[in-house]
């Protein structure tokens, strides 16, 4: 009988695992005793972190997009479909177009974060953001046609993807304001909704002093409750209010709803084993990436980890074998500290972050990972 091994989700984790099972488990799946599928709602795939340049000129939307089929290893099927509901007792999965129903054996669920920008009144309408490609070009011109006056970076909440973003924007404009000599005639502030700067202590340690240094003004605790578009003001639940000419907010996020209507997590993100990452309440489930409720940020790095964990437990448990390989919180990010330098942070589990000296190496190196990052979808990184 045929192992049914289903991924959910054509992001970083869903192509990255699908990969590996491929490679994992190849003989078995040319000896018809495994089947590899995996389901994504757009037969395209999207590296969002090149949305970051988009604003500045620096990238275009389209060179972080290739076709999934072209990523994904010929052994993986390719289901084009939106999963609606799982049933973990079945063991099956419904799709939202036509009555296609899906079995599986073990299922790995990568279905990400989604952007919900109407979670907060105003933002849609009065904020701009660079975290599609639509929003990037929008704030790209805005910012060509910015000539001074205040401009407010706002992370409206947390989790959120790419965690470093919102300080990497924050001092890439500050140097683009800089290049343009617009800089003394910007006021620039950037609010948080944490008591510190960025959800890491160690981050925010190391951040603040750099903001002090570029004149940024930081407002913490800003809880985001509303903008108001008409008055150009950003208000917080605390009674806070910032006045700006430019908002670029980081917009709310929220787990996928098939999450919530499988009964895999309240929130939409999916309660897993922090070791095995396993789902807390279904047999054979494992989630990865942003899907996952773990105590470390949502970063692509985190999700590349978890996919080869979770490849490699499968396919020990599809050989009978007792899985032995563990994730250890292992997440690893370039910060990019304006136009030309960047700095590098790790951590895990047990190991507190640890922040690197900005330099123009490590940016260019931020860079050629980005060109590089097909490999790591394909698994081969």
């Amino acid at each position: 009988m045929t192992n049914r091994i289903v991924v959910v989700g054509g992001g970083t984790g869903g192509t990255v695992v699908s990969n590996r099972l491929a490679e994992e488990l190849a003989s078995e799946i040319d000896d018809g005793d495994v089947e590899v599928s995996l389901v994504s709602d757009d037969t395209k795939h999207v590296y969002k972190p090149v949305f970051l340049y988009v604003p500045f000129g620096v990238a275009e939307p389209e060179d972080g997009v290739r076709d999934l089929r072209d990523l994904v290893d010929e052994r993986v099927n390719i289901v084009t479909n939106r999963v609606r509901r799982v049933d973990t007792d079945e063991k099956r999965l419904y799709c939202q177009d036509g009555d296609e129903v899906l079995d599986y054996d073990t299922l790995v669920l990568a279905t990400g974060a989604k952007l919900d920008p109407d979670a907060v009144p105003g933002f849609r309408e009065g904020a701009h953001h660079f975290y599609s490609a639509e929003g990037a070009e929008r704030l790209r011109d805005a910012l060509a046609e910015f000539d001074g006056g205040r401009l407010v970076l706002s992370v409206v909440g947390t989790p959120h993807m790419c965690p470093a973003a919102p300080l990497e924007f924050t001092f890439i404009v500050d140097d683009w304001l800089r290049s343009r000599g617009l800089r003394e005639d910007t006021d620039l502030v950037y609010t948080y909704p944490m008591a510190r700067s960025h959800g890491k202590p160690e981050v925010a340690e190391w951040a603040d002093p750099i903001l002090a240094e570029r004149g940024v003004r930081v407002e913490t605790d800003f809880v985001v409750d509303a903008v108001d578009p008409d008055e150009r003001v950003v208000s917080a639940k605390n009674g806070a209010e910032v006045d700006y000419d430019l908002l670029v907010g980081i917009p709310p996020h929220r787990g996928d709803e098939l999450i919530i209507d499988s009964g895999l997590g309240d929130a939409g993100w999916v309660d897993v084993d922090q070791r095995t990452l396993r789902a807390t309440a279904a047999e054979d489930v494992y989630a990865i990436g942003d899907t996952a409720a773990l105590p470390i940020p949502k970063a692509g790095s985190a999700a590349h980890f978890q996919a080869f964990t979770v490849a490699e437990r499968i396919a020990a448990e599809v050989r009978g074998r007792t899985p032995t390989k563990r994730y250890d919180g292992k997440t690893v990010c370039f910060v990019e500290t304006g136009l030309d330098e960047a700095s590098f942070v790790s951590f895990d589990y047990e190991t507190p972050a640890t922040m690197r000296q900005p330099s123009k190496p490590i940016h260019w190196a931020k860079h050629a990972y980005n060109e590089s990052y097909w490999l790591t979808a394909r698994g081969m990184l």
